[in-house]
């Protein structure tokens, strides 16, 4: 009988076991069914006139207007700080007097500003040149959807307007927050709305990095873009009336500055969500070339007009980011930026010279020797000499690819060419310089007797330069150079021409071993002073200029022979002197 009790107790606690488990496995598949048949955290509601899709359109387009009152009205962190000082709530906005408007729009200014720094440097302008120019840099993901639609952007100058699309809206777990520290947690819906944004002036829009471009420790300039449209999204908070709030719904765009209860802890976060009001990066198109070409050609045509380098600069700056190829850009840029150069040439020898021809050839011969020797001022820029002006190396560097990207384009320009070469020249990339000047020798033809004298000049100093800057003895380099001078003197026409042809054979020759001939030295330096005393607009000082330049006139100082030559700059010197004294 014991032993029957003991066994049936037994199978009843297996049964019991086995219920048991039935249960919890059931209620396990229960759960599994419960999880898998529940709602998605997000619920899509489309694109409709939602209440939150419509507050948030509102509140975009009354940011883009500077209408301060309807976007006072329509931000949550500037409805919050009204009602945590109402505890009874509030039943209306305050009047478009009351002075929150204006503080919540000066916190939103705040929060744009690191958008609207600008660190131009050199000639890295962009159009506006001066005043607010609207750039997304690094912190993109992070800045504020406001920042996308602001005043800039919208109706205030230099902004041309934008256009805002709402896409789609969808619920989001709902966002909470305390009215006061000791107060209950609030809970509102929340939903997520999905706008675009696009803007409607290549010109005026804003600016990113180029996609892909990476951050480098260095002075390698980031590639930029145009922004055409990026898509937004908001998140909006519905049903605040009944907890006081004035308006029912309100977008959450900053959060609400709080201060920690006790010193040193981390101070209450206001709103808690699980989104923010931002941009979204993979959304990001910029303007290209095939968008509006026109207004591209009439803004190349509009920058040769500006009387200030900084804006003529910018403004092409801005249209070679969108189209780097634009050929009417690159050319004014080309001409207006190896003009500066010339004009920059004559601030350091200080000549006077009303001649146009004659002033163009001493501008350039200033920067060939300058560049064989001290070179400075063509190579430290405005950053890095920490200067507030940009240098002669900034117009350079600047120059250089544009006038590259214009070879590409207009090969057939050949005066775009000739100053490329130059550019490599002064820049003392040197194989450049001579490849660039050697291919215009070649296609240029010998009908063409002026082009072709320009060009066997430009090869010979360009020879030079590399034998000057390297200092190698022998260097096969420089009896090119004086054969290409030689053979610029055979076709050339003008005194202006010959007198180079003659000058630039001699110069050559203070690189040759001994100097090679110096009677053949003296022979074309007299040429030189011959041809040179035909040239338009010549005068004695700038004749002293080319006959003592430095390394020249070491040579010509250390043999008597040369005396008489050197005699037709000191008598110039002797009379000055003289005339000075007498005053």
């Amino acid at each position: 009988m014991v032993m029957m009790i003991r066994r049936l107790d037994k199978n009843r606690r297996t049964y019991t076991l086995l219920t048991l488990m039935t249960v919890l496995l059931a209620g396990w598949s229960g759960m599994e069914t419960a999880i898998a048949a529940s709602p998605k955290t997000s619920k899509s509601t489309g694109h409709g006139n939602s209440p939150a899709a419509d507050a948030a359109r509102r509140y975009a387009l009354a940011l883009a207007k500077g209408d301060h009152v309807a976007v006072g009205q329509l931000d949550f962190s500037c409805q919050f700080r009204l009602r945590a000082a109402a505890p009874s709530g509030l039943k209306a906005y305050p009047p478009a007097s009351d002075p929150s408007y204006e503080s919540c729009w000066q916190d939103l200014k705040a929060a744009h500003a690191p958008a609207l720094k600008r660190d131009d440097v050199g000639m890295t302008a962009l159009w506006p040149s001066a005043g607010p120019l609207v750039f997304f840099g690094d912190e993109l993901a992070r800045t504020p959807a406001s920042a996308f639609v602001m005043e800039e952007l919208g109706i205030s100058p230099p902004g041309s307007g934008l256009h805002v699309t709402v896409d789609k809206n969808q619920s989001i777990p709902s966002g909470s927050f305390r009215l006061d520290a000791g107060g209950k947690t609030l809970s509102v819906p929340t939903t997520l709305v999905l706008m675009t944004v696009q803007y409607q002036d290549p010109l005026a829009s804003p600016v990113t990095y180029a996609e892909g471009t990476v951050k480098w420790a260095n002075t390698i300039k980031r590639a930029r873009k145009a922004l055409k449209s990026v898509t937004t999204q908001w998140v909006v908070f519905t049903g605040l009336k009944k907890h006081g709030f004035p308006g029912d719904a309100a977008v959450f765009n900053l959060p609400v500055a709080t201060k920690p209860s006790v010193p040193g802890m981390v101070a209450e976060k206001i709103p808690f969500t699980t989104e923010i009001s931002r941009a979204l990066p993979e959304s990001l198109v910029w303007w290209s070339p095939n968008d509006q070409p026109g207004t591209l050609t009439a803004a190349a045509a509009r920058a040769a007009t500006f009387p200030e380098l900084r804006d003529r600069v910018a403004l092409l700056n801005r249209i070679l980011i969108i189209d780097p190829n634009q050929p009417d850009a690159l050319t004014v840029l080309t001409r207006n930026l190896y003009a500066v150069l010339l004009r920059e040439g004559s601030e350091g020898h200080k000549l006077s010279i009303r001649d146009p021809a004659l002033s163009v050839v001493v501008n350039e011969f200033y920067w060939n020797i300058y560049a064989q020797s001290t070179r400075t001022d063509l190579s430290n820029g405005m950053e890095m000499g920490g200067l507030s002006q940009p240098t002669p190396a900034d117009f350079l560097f600047r120059l250089l690819p544009a006038a590259e990207a214009l070879a590409k384009v207009h090969p057939e320009q050949l005066d775009n060419r000739f100053r490329l070469g130059v550019a490599y020249r002064w820049n003392n990339d040197q194989q450049a310089a001579i490849a660039t000047h050697e291919a215009l020798v070649k296609e240029i033809p010998d009908a063409r007797r002026s082009a072709k004298a320009e060009a066997l000049l430009q090869l010979a100093w360009s020879r030079m330069h590399k034998a000057a800057w390297n200092r190698i003895l022998h260097d096969p380099e420089i009896n090119r150079a004086y054969a290409d001078a030689e053979a610029s003197l055979a076709v050339a026409d003008l005194p202006l021409d010959k007198f180079l042809a003659e000058y630039t054979m001699a110069y050559s020759m203070i690189f040759m071993p001994n100097y090679g001939d110096k009677a053949k030295l003296l022979h074309h330096v007299t040429e030189a002073k011959r041809w040179f005393d035909d040239v338009p607009g010549k005068t004695d000082d700038v004749w002293r200029y080319f006959l003592l330049s430095e390394l020249l006139k070491a040579v010509l100082d250390a043999d008597p022979m040369f005396q008489p030559i050197l005699a037709t700059a000191e008598e110039k010197d002797r009379k000055s002197t003289r005339l000075n004294s007498s005053h």
